[in-house]
């Protein structure tokens, strides 16, 4: 009788650890499927903002490698993410649409008309504080505003206590509405920004 008990509880240990490891391996099978997928996106006309993206990408390895906008057919690709990294340059200084000069300005209308309900979606952008002082990273806050309208949930602002310049439409409130990157005035202060920028989006994005 006492050992028929031994046994029974023997078998039943056996039974919990197997349920356990069942569980266990569940988990982990729902962590390795369920991870977020965040795609990287730029348009460039010298390659300095996709130097950036590159950049980015050695900081967030876990980011699928970053693509031209250009090279993309079918926005509806962008929904297919769980977030967005979008990298973005100013060429036409003081306009008030397509500020850009690159391939994003011939998509935004497309951008606002995408479901993005639920995306995080962050920008950054590059600019000449020095030169263009009174529009800075103009061309951030355009493509922001057509993600917003899109519903997704932007991500990724920035204080602009840590910048020099007069003027920008990318402010929003206090913040800029994205990383804003000097290539040219102030490129020794890249690598610190974007290394604080993409600690900032491991918790806000991924």
């Amino acid at each position: 009788m006492y050992q028929k008990s031994i046994l029974n509880r023997q078998e039943n240990l056996k039974k919990t650890k197997f349920t356990l490891n069942v569980q266990s391996c569940f988990k982990i099978f729902l962590i390795l499927n369920c991870s977020m997928t965040v795609g990287i996106y730029f348009a460039t006309t010298t390659g300095k903002t996709e130097d950036i993206a590159e950049r980015l990408h050695g900081l967030l390895d876990s980011a699928e490698g970053p693509k031209d906008i250009s090279d993309v057919d079918d926005l509806s690709e962008l929904a297919g993410h769980d977030g967005v990294i979008c990298g973005i340059p100013t060429w036409n200084t003081g306009a008030d649409s397509e500020r850009s000069g690159t391939a994003w300005d011939s998509i935004l209308e497309d951008i606002g008309e995408l479901d993005l309900s639920g995306k995080k979606v962050a920008i950054f952008g590059l600019g000449d504080s020095s030169t263009y002082t009174e529009n800075y990273c103009d061309a951030m806050e355009e493509l922001h505003r057509y993600f917003q309208q899109a519903g997704a949930s932007m991500v990724g602002y920035t204080t602009k206590t840590d910048y020099t310049f007069d003027e920008s439409k990318s402010v929003v409130g206090e913040e800029f509405c994205g990383l804003p990157l000097d290539e040219d005035s102030e490129s020794d202060m890249t690598d610190e920004r974007l290394s604080g920028w993409a600690e900032k989006l491991k918790g806000e994005m991924f």
